[in-house]
């Protein structure tokens, strides 16, 4: 029989609290069971030598240059490109262009949509509570909760969070053509096995623990898991121990479900075919991706999401830790991965941490300082094109370096396209093959320059 756990803590008391009222360790910050801690005397302030210096403000983020970031999606053909930055207390919205070429509605940070990737954040959050309550071991077989599920015993828990158990993206192959692939799958509504079973068509490769490599393939398995030892679906679970408990209310899991609910900016699909019409790929069960993929949310949300999280609100403090044993997952060593959690190194020596999507129309960024306390979620409306995936790393640039900084993905291996407080391309993004190349690699080699998503989905 499936145990169920109670609540936590901060899912019972804080359904109704924002997040500036949310307390600062929730019941995953101490070990189950244990006293509070006693609270610290009072102590006397010491003085300060002269010598020591105030450590200089981070500088604010740069509102000039996002804008220009945005533009230039634009002019790489996105219909719409948005931002929403909360720093201490402050926020700062910039939008351009459209959520729906059809009616020509601006688009606003106000807008939902979907958030792809940034679902594997949501889903580690969830596994790793349940290893705080006992119902998991990160470095147990997942073959123990699910048996017979995979084909070597060897992979862990961990190895799915972390994309090191060697599991093959099955998106590889289904997305090979971006149109028919995506048409094949839009209204089909898959169970967990059947993804497990496409992926496992290709033999687990190389041996679990030993090579970093992104596959949509872990994060389905990790949604088993949850479902498993909960004994409820993934939605519940995202509901019950974080949507709720953070006042996420315009974050949702639709799933198999192929509407976007209230306000939404439309997703707009490039084409393989040079000069062929954007499609719009709004309305799709994204049933390819599930826990791996298909969450909804809007950039105020994610902001809330990634601050509590940094901030100690969601996890245990040695959990939190897990999460955020890094490993480079590119060779200039400015992007690393820990468990369903990215780091990125910026040009001004700035770290930030947070995830990326891709699902068919939408590219999306949502990153927060080490402290949670400055985020930033943007947003542009397509997919599929190479250009506006790199150029849309520079949001990070305008929001965590503020006025003035240089950096660009050429310099710092970042890969993004910053912008500069002019307005001007601080450097050209990594070229992009045009759509149509006769490049069958052109994915591998894409994910090569940005690794956030699998090359199944990294068109240009």
């Amino acid at each position: 029989m499936v145990r169920r756990k109670a609540l936590s803590a901060v899912a019972l008391g804080a359904a109704a609290l924002t997040l500036g009222t949310l307390p600062a360790q929730s019941a995953y910050a101490a070990a189950p069971g244990s006293a509070p801690a006693a609270p610290a005397p009072a102590k006397a302030a010491a003085s300060v030598s002269a010598h020591v210096r105030t450590p200089a403000p981070a500088p604010a983020p740069d509102t000039v240059a996002l804008r220009a970031v945005l533009q230039r999606a634009l002019s790489q053909g996105a219909p719409g490109a948005m931002a929403r930055v909360d720093d201490h207390g402050d926020t700062y919205r910039v939008a351009e262009g459209v959520a729906d070429r059809e009616s020509g509605r601006q688009i606003s940070t106000a807008d939902r949509f979907r958030i792809g990737s940034v679902t594997k954040t949501f889903s580690a959050v969830v596994v790793l509570q349940l290893v705080a309550e006992g119902d998991l071991g990160l470095d147990t077989s997942v073959n123990h909760y699910l048996p017979g599920l995979l084909p070597d015993d060897r992979i862990t828990v961990r190895h799915v969070l972390n994309h090191r158990s060697g599991l093959w993206d099955y998106t590889n192959d289904m997305f090979q053509q971006t149109v028919p692939g995506f048409e094949a799958v839009r209204n089909k509504v898959f169970t967990n096995q059947e993804l497990i079973d496409r992926s496992l068509t290709r033999t687990p490769s190389p041996a679990p623990g030993t090579a970093y490599g992104y596959s949509n393939t872990n994060f389905v398995v990790a949604g088993m898991l949850i479902e498993k030892v909960t004994g409820e679906s993934a939605r519940s679970a995202y509901q019950s121990r974080i949507i709720e408990p953070l006042g996420l209310d315009n974050t949702k899991y639709v799933h198999p479900a192929t509407a976007i609910p209230g306000r939404y900016a439309r997703g707009y699909l490039t084409p393989d075919e040079a000069g062929a019409p954007l499609v719009d790929s709004t309305r799709q069960t994204a049933s390819w991706a599930q826990t791996a993929g298909a969450m909804i949310s809007d950039p105020a949300d994610l902001n809330r999401f990634f601050s509590a999280l940094l901030g100690g609100r969601l996890l245990r403090a040695d959990l939190l830790a897990e999460m955020q044993r890094w490993a480079p997952t590119n060779a200039a060593g400015t992007q690393h991965y820990g468990l369903g959690l990215r780091r990125r190194d910026l040009s001004c020596g700035v770290s930030v941490y947070g995830h990326t999507g891709t699902v068919q129309g939408y590219y999306t960024y949502a990153f927060t300082s080490k402290d949670g306390k400055r985020s930033v979620s943007s947003l542009a409306n397509t997919s599929n094109n190479g250009n506006v995936l790199v150029t849309m790393a520079g949001t990070l640039e305008a929001t965590f370096c503020g006025s003035g900084s240089t950096g660009s993905g050429a310099s710092s291996g970042s890969g993004s396209g910053a912008a500069s407080a002019s307005g001007t391309p601080a450097a050209q993004a990594p070229a992009a093959e045009a759509p149509g190349t006769d490049a069958p690699d052109r994915g591998a080699r894409l994910a090569g320059v940005y690794e956030d998503i699998a090359p199944g989905i990294a068109r240009n």
